[in-house]
């Protein structure tokens, strides 16, 4: 089955699917987007993705992109006509086509694409054995909870992962605390069975998996605090893992070359995946 996409109104094949040279999503990254997991041929999470999606338009002051409504009608038509089953969907908004200027353009509509595509589940070799992470300086710009089309810091720190044998980076404050991966949500596990992952400020992501996860852990009655903590806590802690979109819930068992506890997936890590992975089953 070929691939099709939908631009600015549009469904066309994938391969003849194109956005103007002035878009400023291309002139400026000055666009949002989100990641949608599909499972069983529905989308999980998708109201909370959808909140998100509004949040980062309004930060932006990006006027005038579809409702929901209709918004939904294409995501379920994108999905449809490339046949997803278990993957991924993939929305895009930019503030419009504009003759190259700083400055918001006055006559500019935003321009929407959406993406569709099969992808596998996590494999289960890396769920079995954990991942490794490295820790990187963090370097992005000051307002990381929008989730901007922006993402040249991430990719030059996914870069470097990956030459360092690793699955992932997790960046590091000015104060030495972790503020979260390249695409993904960082968590701990303490030395006295408490989970930790960063507080929703402007230095992260409010991951959707996170938001989840979050609601998984409370109702469960689990030890929960949100809250930063260093690298040096990291290598300490009981139990580490990592969520997103893409990823699930993967348990990270190295950082920077050590060891986390005995470098195996911990017991909790094993039973949240378990409890988020039916909250997935469930939402979708």
């Amino acid at each position: 089955m070929s691939r099709i996409a939908y631009v600015d109104g549009v469904y066309r094949p994938h391969g003849a699917a194109a956005v103007h040279i002035e878009d400023r999503g291309y002139q400026f990254a000055d666009g949002v987007y989100e990641v949608v997991a599909v499972r069983g041929g529905r989308l999980v999470d998708e109201g909370l993705h959808l909140v998100r999606l509004r949040r980062s338009l309004g930060e932006l002051r990006i006027e005038g992109a579809l409702d929901d409504a209709p918004l939904k009608l294409v995501l379920r038509e994108v999905i449809r006509r490339n046949g997803v089953v278990n993957g991924i969907v993939y929305l895009q908004i930019t503030r419009g086509i504009a003759p190259r200027d700083h400055g918001f353009p006055k006559a500019a509509r935003p321009v929407m694409v959406v993406t569709a595509r099969q992808s596998r589940p996590a494999n289960p070799k890396l769920v079995e054995d954990g991942v490794p992470v490295v820790t990187i300086p963090d370097i992005r710009w000051q307002r990381c909870d929008i989730k901007t089309i922006s993402l040249v810091a991430n990719v030059l720190g996914k870069q470097q992962a990956r030459e360092a044998g690793a699955y992932e980076a997790w960046m590091v404050d000015g104060e030495g605390r972790i503020t979260e991966g390249t695409s993904t949500n960082a968590w701990i596990v303490t030395a006295d069975n408490q989970i930790m992952t960063r507080a929703a400020d402007a230095a992260i992501l409010d991951g959707v998996t996170r938001q989840a996860l979050i609601a998984v852990i409370r109702r469960g009655g689990y030890n929960f605090a949100e809250r930063p903590f260093t690298v040096a806590e990291a290598k300490a802690a009981r139990e580490a893992f990592l969520t997103s979109t893409t990823a699930d819930l993967m348990p990270v068992t190295s950082i920077d070359g050590q060891p986390v506890a005995n470098g195996a997936p911990g017991l909790l890590t094993q039973k949240l995946r378990a409890e988020y992975l039916a909250h997935v089953a469930e939402s979708a």
